[in-house]
């Protein structure tokens, strides 16, 4: 799903950086199939190697197509005439913030199911219903900073700042059970997945951090009037 997305919005919005993750979603599915089919036993790899082979063509195909598009000279990341470089540069920092906040939904979205369906460690039912409230609660916080975005409003702004202070809380807390409980299941599969997400995680709100300081900084200068006047100019 979100894969359609990121290829959906790269290339209406002619967005680089959900075009590039669309590419990295398509080879890491296509790494995976490879090493799924790879580990087969002789007897089973014939049942499913037309599905395999199509696996591999069509995630080529997707490749090389999403590929074309970002390293073509003809995608422009500001289409209104005479737009001056800053504006351009704020531009495109509100174009990596959307494509952040998404990027961080994901994030969340994929820790989550990591948690609740991969037997990682043994849950409560309280902490069952704070993934659940965890989830509405991200849906809930991405509406914010979109909407702090597009309105240029400072107040959510920080609203939408200090909703993340409970996710980041949430995942020093699951790195400390991965910790405490690491190798108890024989296997450091699952534990090595809920560190590298947490970490992705991490690295993802910062940037998104980053580049939300800067849109902001640059709020009620013009460029929220420039993309959505009907007439594309800034009235003096």
């Amino acid at each position: 799903m979100f894969c359609i997305y990121y290829v959906t919005r790269g290339i209406l919005q002619e967005n680089r950086q959900e075009l590039i993750v669309f590419v990295l979603s398509i080879l890491l599915e296509m790494i995976r199939s490879i090493v799924n089919f790879s580990v087969l036993s002789k007897d089973v790899k014939p049942d499913i190697q037309p599905r395999f082979i199509v696996i591999l063509l069509v995630g080529l195909f997707h490749v090389v197509c999403a590929l074309s598009l970002v390293l073509g000279q003809n995608m422009m990341a500001f289409r209104v005439g005479g737009a001056l470089e800053s504006l351009q540069l704020q531009y495109n920092m509100l174009s990596l913030c959307f494509s952040l906040l998404t990027f961080d939904l994901q994030a969340q979205l994929c820790l989550t199911v990591l948690v609740l369906f991969s037997g990682l460690y043994k849950i409560s039912a309280p902490h069952t219903i704070i993934l659940v409230i965890g989830l509405v609660w991200a849906f809930l916080k991405v509406t914010i900073g979109i909407l702090a975005i597009i309105k240029e409003l400072k107040p959510l702004v920080w609203i939408f700042l200090l909703q993340n202070l409970p996710e980041v809380a949430y995942l020093v807390y699951l790195l400390y059970k991965v910790v405490v409980d690491w190798g108890s299941g024989g296997s450091y599969t699952l534990e090595a997945a809920a560190v590298t997400g947490s970490f992705i995680s991490v690295v993802i709100k910062s940037v998104l951090f980053w580049s939300l300081y800067r849109v902001y900084r640059s709020f009620g200068q013009g460029l929220r009037e420039r993309m959505f006047s009907s007439y594309g100019r800034i009235d003096s």
